[in-house]
């Protein structure tokens, strides 16, 4: 009598591992990657020495900017257009109040800093502010921070920004700083 065996059925998978392969190059072949490039701004450096610091600031070298959820911007408890901010920032920053900034162009009211060394630019905003306006604000007050930039270039060493040397590039940093305050969210 003949007996029958039977094979156990068996799939050939050999070229299982050649289709993955091609199916993940199909894949990567045809997902697009994003490529966000970020906001371009420097953070602080660490405070080394905290009573460094913090220290107290003058009421009125503080200009408070600040963005709600109905995406208005309020500079100093008044509604403002985005286009105002700049020349506000910038009104705010060279008043030269105390007399004492021989390069200074500003008014020297009372009611705006003491002097640019000593200005403090306060943004605050709310949770339901949208991206796109918090930093349209921040470039504004960059904006108005260049120019005073470039105007003491051009006065003090007859050029333009791109022509100064790193040397020179410290010393308008050190006349025009830029200081911004960011105030956290609260939600």
């Amino acid at each position: 009598m003949k007996s029958f065996r039977r094979h156990s059925a068996t799939v050939n998978a050999g070229s299982m591992a050649d289709i993955a392969f091609l199916l993940l190059i199909f894949f990567l072949v045809t997902t697009t990657i994003s490529a966000d490039k970020g906001i371009l701004r420097q953070l602080p450096s660490d405070c080394p020495d905290i009573k460094e610091c913090i220290k107290d600031i003058n009421e009125r070298n503080i200009l408070r900017v600040s963005l709600n959820h109905k995406q208005e911007i309020y500079i100093e408890d008044k509604v403002v257009k985005l286009d105002e901010v700049k020349d506000i920032v910038q009104a705010f920053v060279d008043n030269n109040g105390t007399s004492e900034c021989d390069y200074c162009a500003g008014e020297k009211l009372s009611t705006l800093s003491d002097h640019p060394r000593e200005a403090v630019i306060s943004l605050s905003h709310d949770a339901l502010t949208k991206y796109e306006l918090f930093i349209s604000v921040q470039d504004e007050i960059t904006k108005a921070y260049y120019d005073l930039r470039a105007r003491y270039i051009e006065t003090k060493f007859n050029k333009t920004p791109s022509q100064i040397t790193d040397k020179e590039l410290i010393t308008v940093k050190k006349a025009y700083p830029f200081i911004v305050s960011e105030v956290m969210v609260k939600r």
